[in-house]
C-alpha cells in the first residue's frame, strides 16, 4: 500500500456515518418543531429523546474506542468505530436497541458497551481504565450540555406551551424534552459508573484487580446490566436512585419536574 492509499484509507475509517448524520438531522428537526409547536408536541418529543439518546450512545461508544486508539489499539479504525455508525459496533443489541428499550420501559438511562477492544494491545492499567472512564465522561458532559442551559432558563419558550390531559401549562414542552434527556444522561453517568461486571464503572477498576478476581468475575459480566435494570425495578431501589437523580439536576438548577413532564410527553403511545 503506498502512502496516499493509507491515508486515504485513514480518511474513510474517520469519515462519519451518513446513519449518525440522520440522527443528528432527526435531533435538530424535531427539537425545532418540539420549540415552535409545529405538529404534535407528544410525538415530536418522542422523536427529539430516542433520536438525542442514540446521538449520546454513539458519542459514548465513539469516546472508548478514540481513547483505545490512542491508548495504543490501532485495529480500531479498521472496525469502523470511529464513523459514528451504531451499525459498525459489536453488538448493536447491548449498544443501541436494549437501551432504548429501557427508556421506553422505564425512562432509565443505561448504556451498554459493545465495542471489540483488542486489550492486549495497551499497555498500563491507566489507559485501561481511562478507554474505560471516556463513555460515562460524554454522558456527563452531554447532560450538562443540556441542562445548564435549562437550568439558566435559556431554553423554555413562554409563548410555545405543553398541555398535559387538556390542561395547558406555563412550561414548554421543549423543556421537558430536554430535562427528560439530561435525566437520561445524568442516570447513565451514574448506572454506568457503578462498579458492576458487565459495566464501566468495573472497567475502570479491573486493571487494579488481581487476576483470579478478574476472571471470577467475567462469568457474570454478560449479566451484569439486566441485574442492575432488573434490580431498578423494585420500588425501594428506584425511588432512592431517582432521588439521587434529582439531587444531581438540583445542581444544575433545573426541576425535577421537568424530567417528568418530558417522560410524560415522550410516551405519546398513553393518554
Amino acid at each position: 500500500m503506498t502512502f496516499a492509499e493509507a491515508q486515504r484509507s485513514r480518511r474513510e475509517e474517520r469519515r462519519i456515518s451518513p446513519v449518525f448524520w440522520v440522527l443528528l438531522a432527526t435531533l435538530g428537526t424535531s427539537g425545532w418543531a418540539v420549540a415552535t409547536g409545529y405538529g404534535s408536541a407528544r410525538f415530536g418529543v418522542f422523536l427529539f429523546v430516542v433520536a438525542g439518546w442514540m446521538v449520546s450512545l454513539c458519542l459514548h461508544e465513539y469516546a472508548h474506542a478514540r481513547t483505545a486508539l490512542h491508548g495504543g489499539d490501532i485495529s480500531i479504525g479498521s472496525k469502523g468505530y470511529l464513523t459514528l455508525n451504531p451499525l459498525k459496533y459489536a453488538n448493536v443489541l447491548l449498544s443501541f436497541v436494549l437501551p432504548v428499550v429501557f427508556v421506553i420501559l422505564g425512562g432509565i438511562g443505561l448504556p451498554g458497551g459493545a465495542v471489540y477492544i483488542e486489550r492486549h494491545r495497551i499497555n498500563g492499567r491507566l489507559k485501561h481504565s481511562l478507554i474505560s472512564a471516556a463513555g460515562p465522561l460524554v454522558n456527563v458532559l452531554f447532560a450538562a450540555a443540556l441542562l445548564i442551559p435549562l437550568g439558566a432558563g435559556l431554553l423554555d419558550d413562554p409563548t410555545v406551551h405543553a398541555e398535559v390531559m387538556g390542561r395547558e401549562l406555563s412550561v414548554s414542552p421543549l423543556a421537558g424534552a430536554l430535562g427528560f434527556l439530561g435525566m437520561l444522561q445524568v442516570s447513565a453517568a451514574l448506572l454506568n459508573l457503578l462498579p458492576v461486571p458487565g459495566l464501566d464503572g468495573y472497567g475502570i477498576i479491573e486493571p487494579w484487580l488481581s487476576y483470579k478476581t478478574r476472571r471470577s468475575l467475567s462469568q457474570i459480566a454478560p449479566y451484569g446490566m439486566l441485574a442492575v435494570f432488573l434490580l431498578l425495578w423494585q420500588p425501594e431501589v428506584n425511588s432512592w436512585f431517582f432521588g439521587v437523580v434529582d439531587g444531581v439536576m438540583g445542581l444544575f438548577g433545573v426541576d425535577p419536574n421537568y424530567a417528568a413532564l418530558g417522560d410524560y410527553l415522550f410516551r405519546f403511545w398513553k393518554s
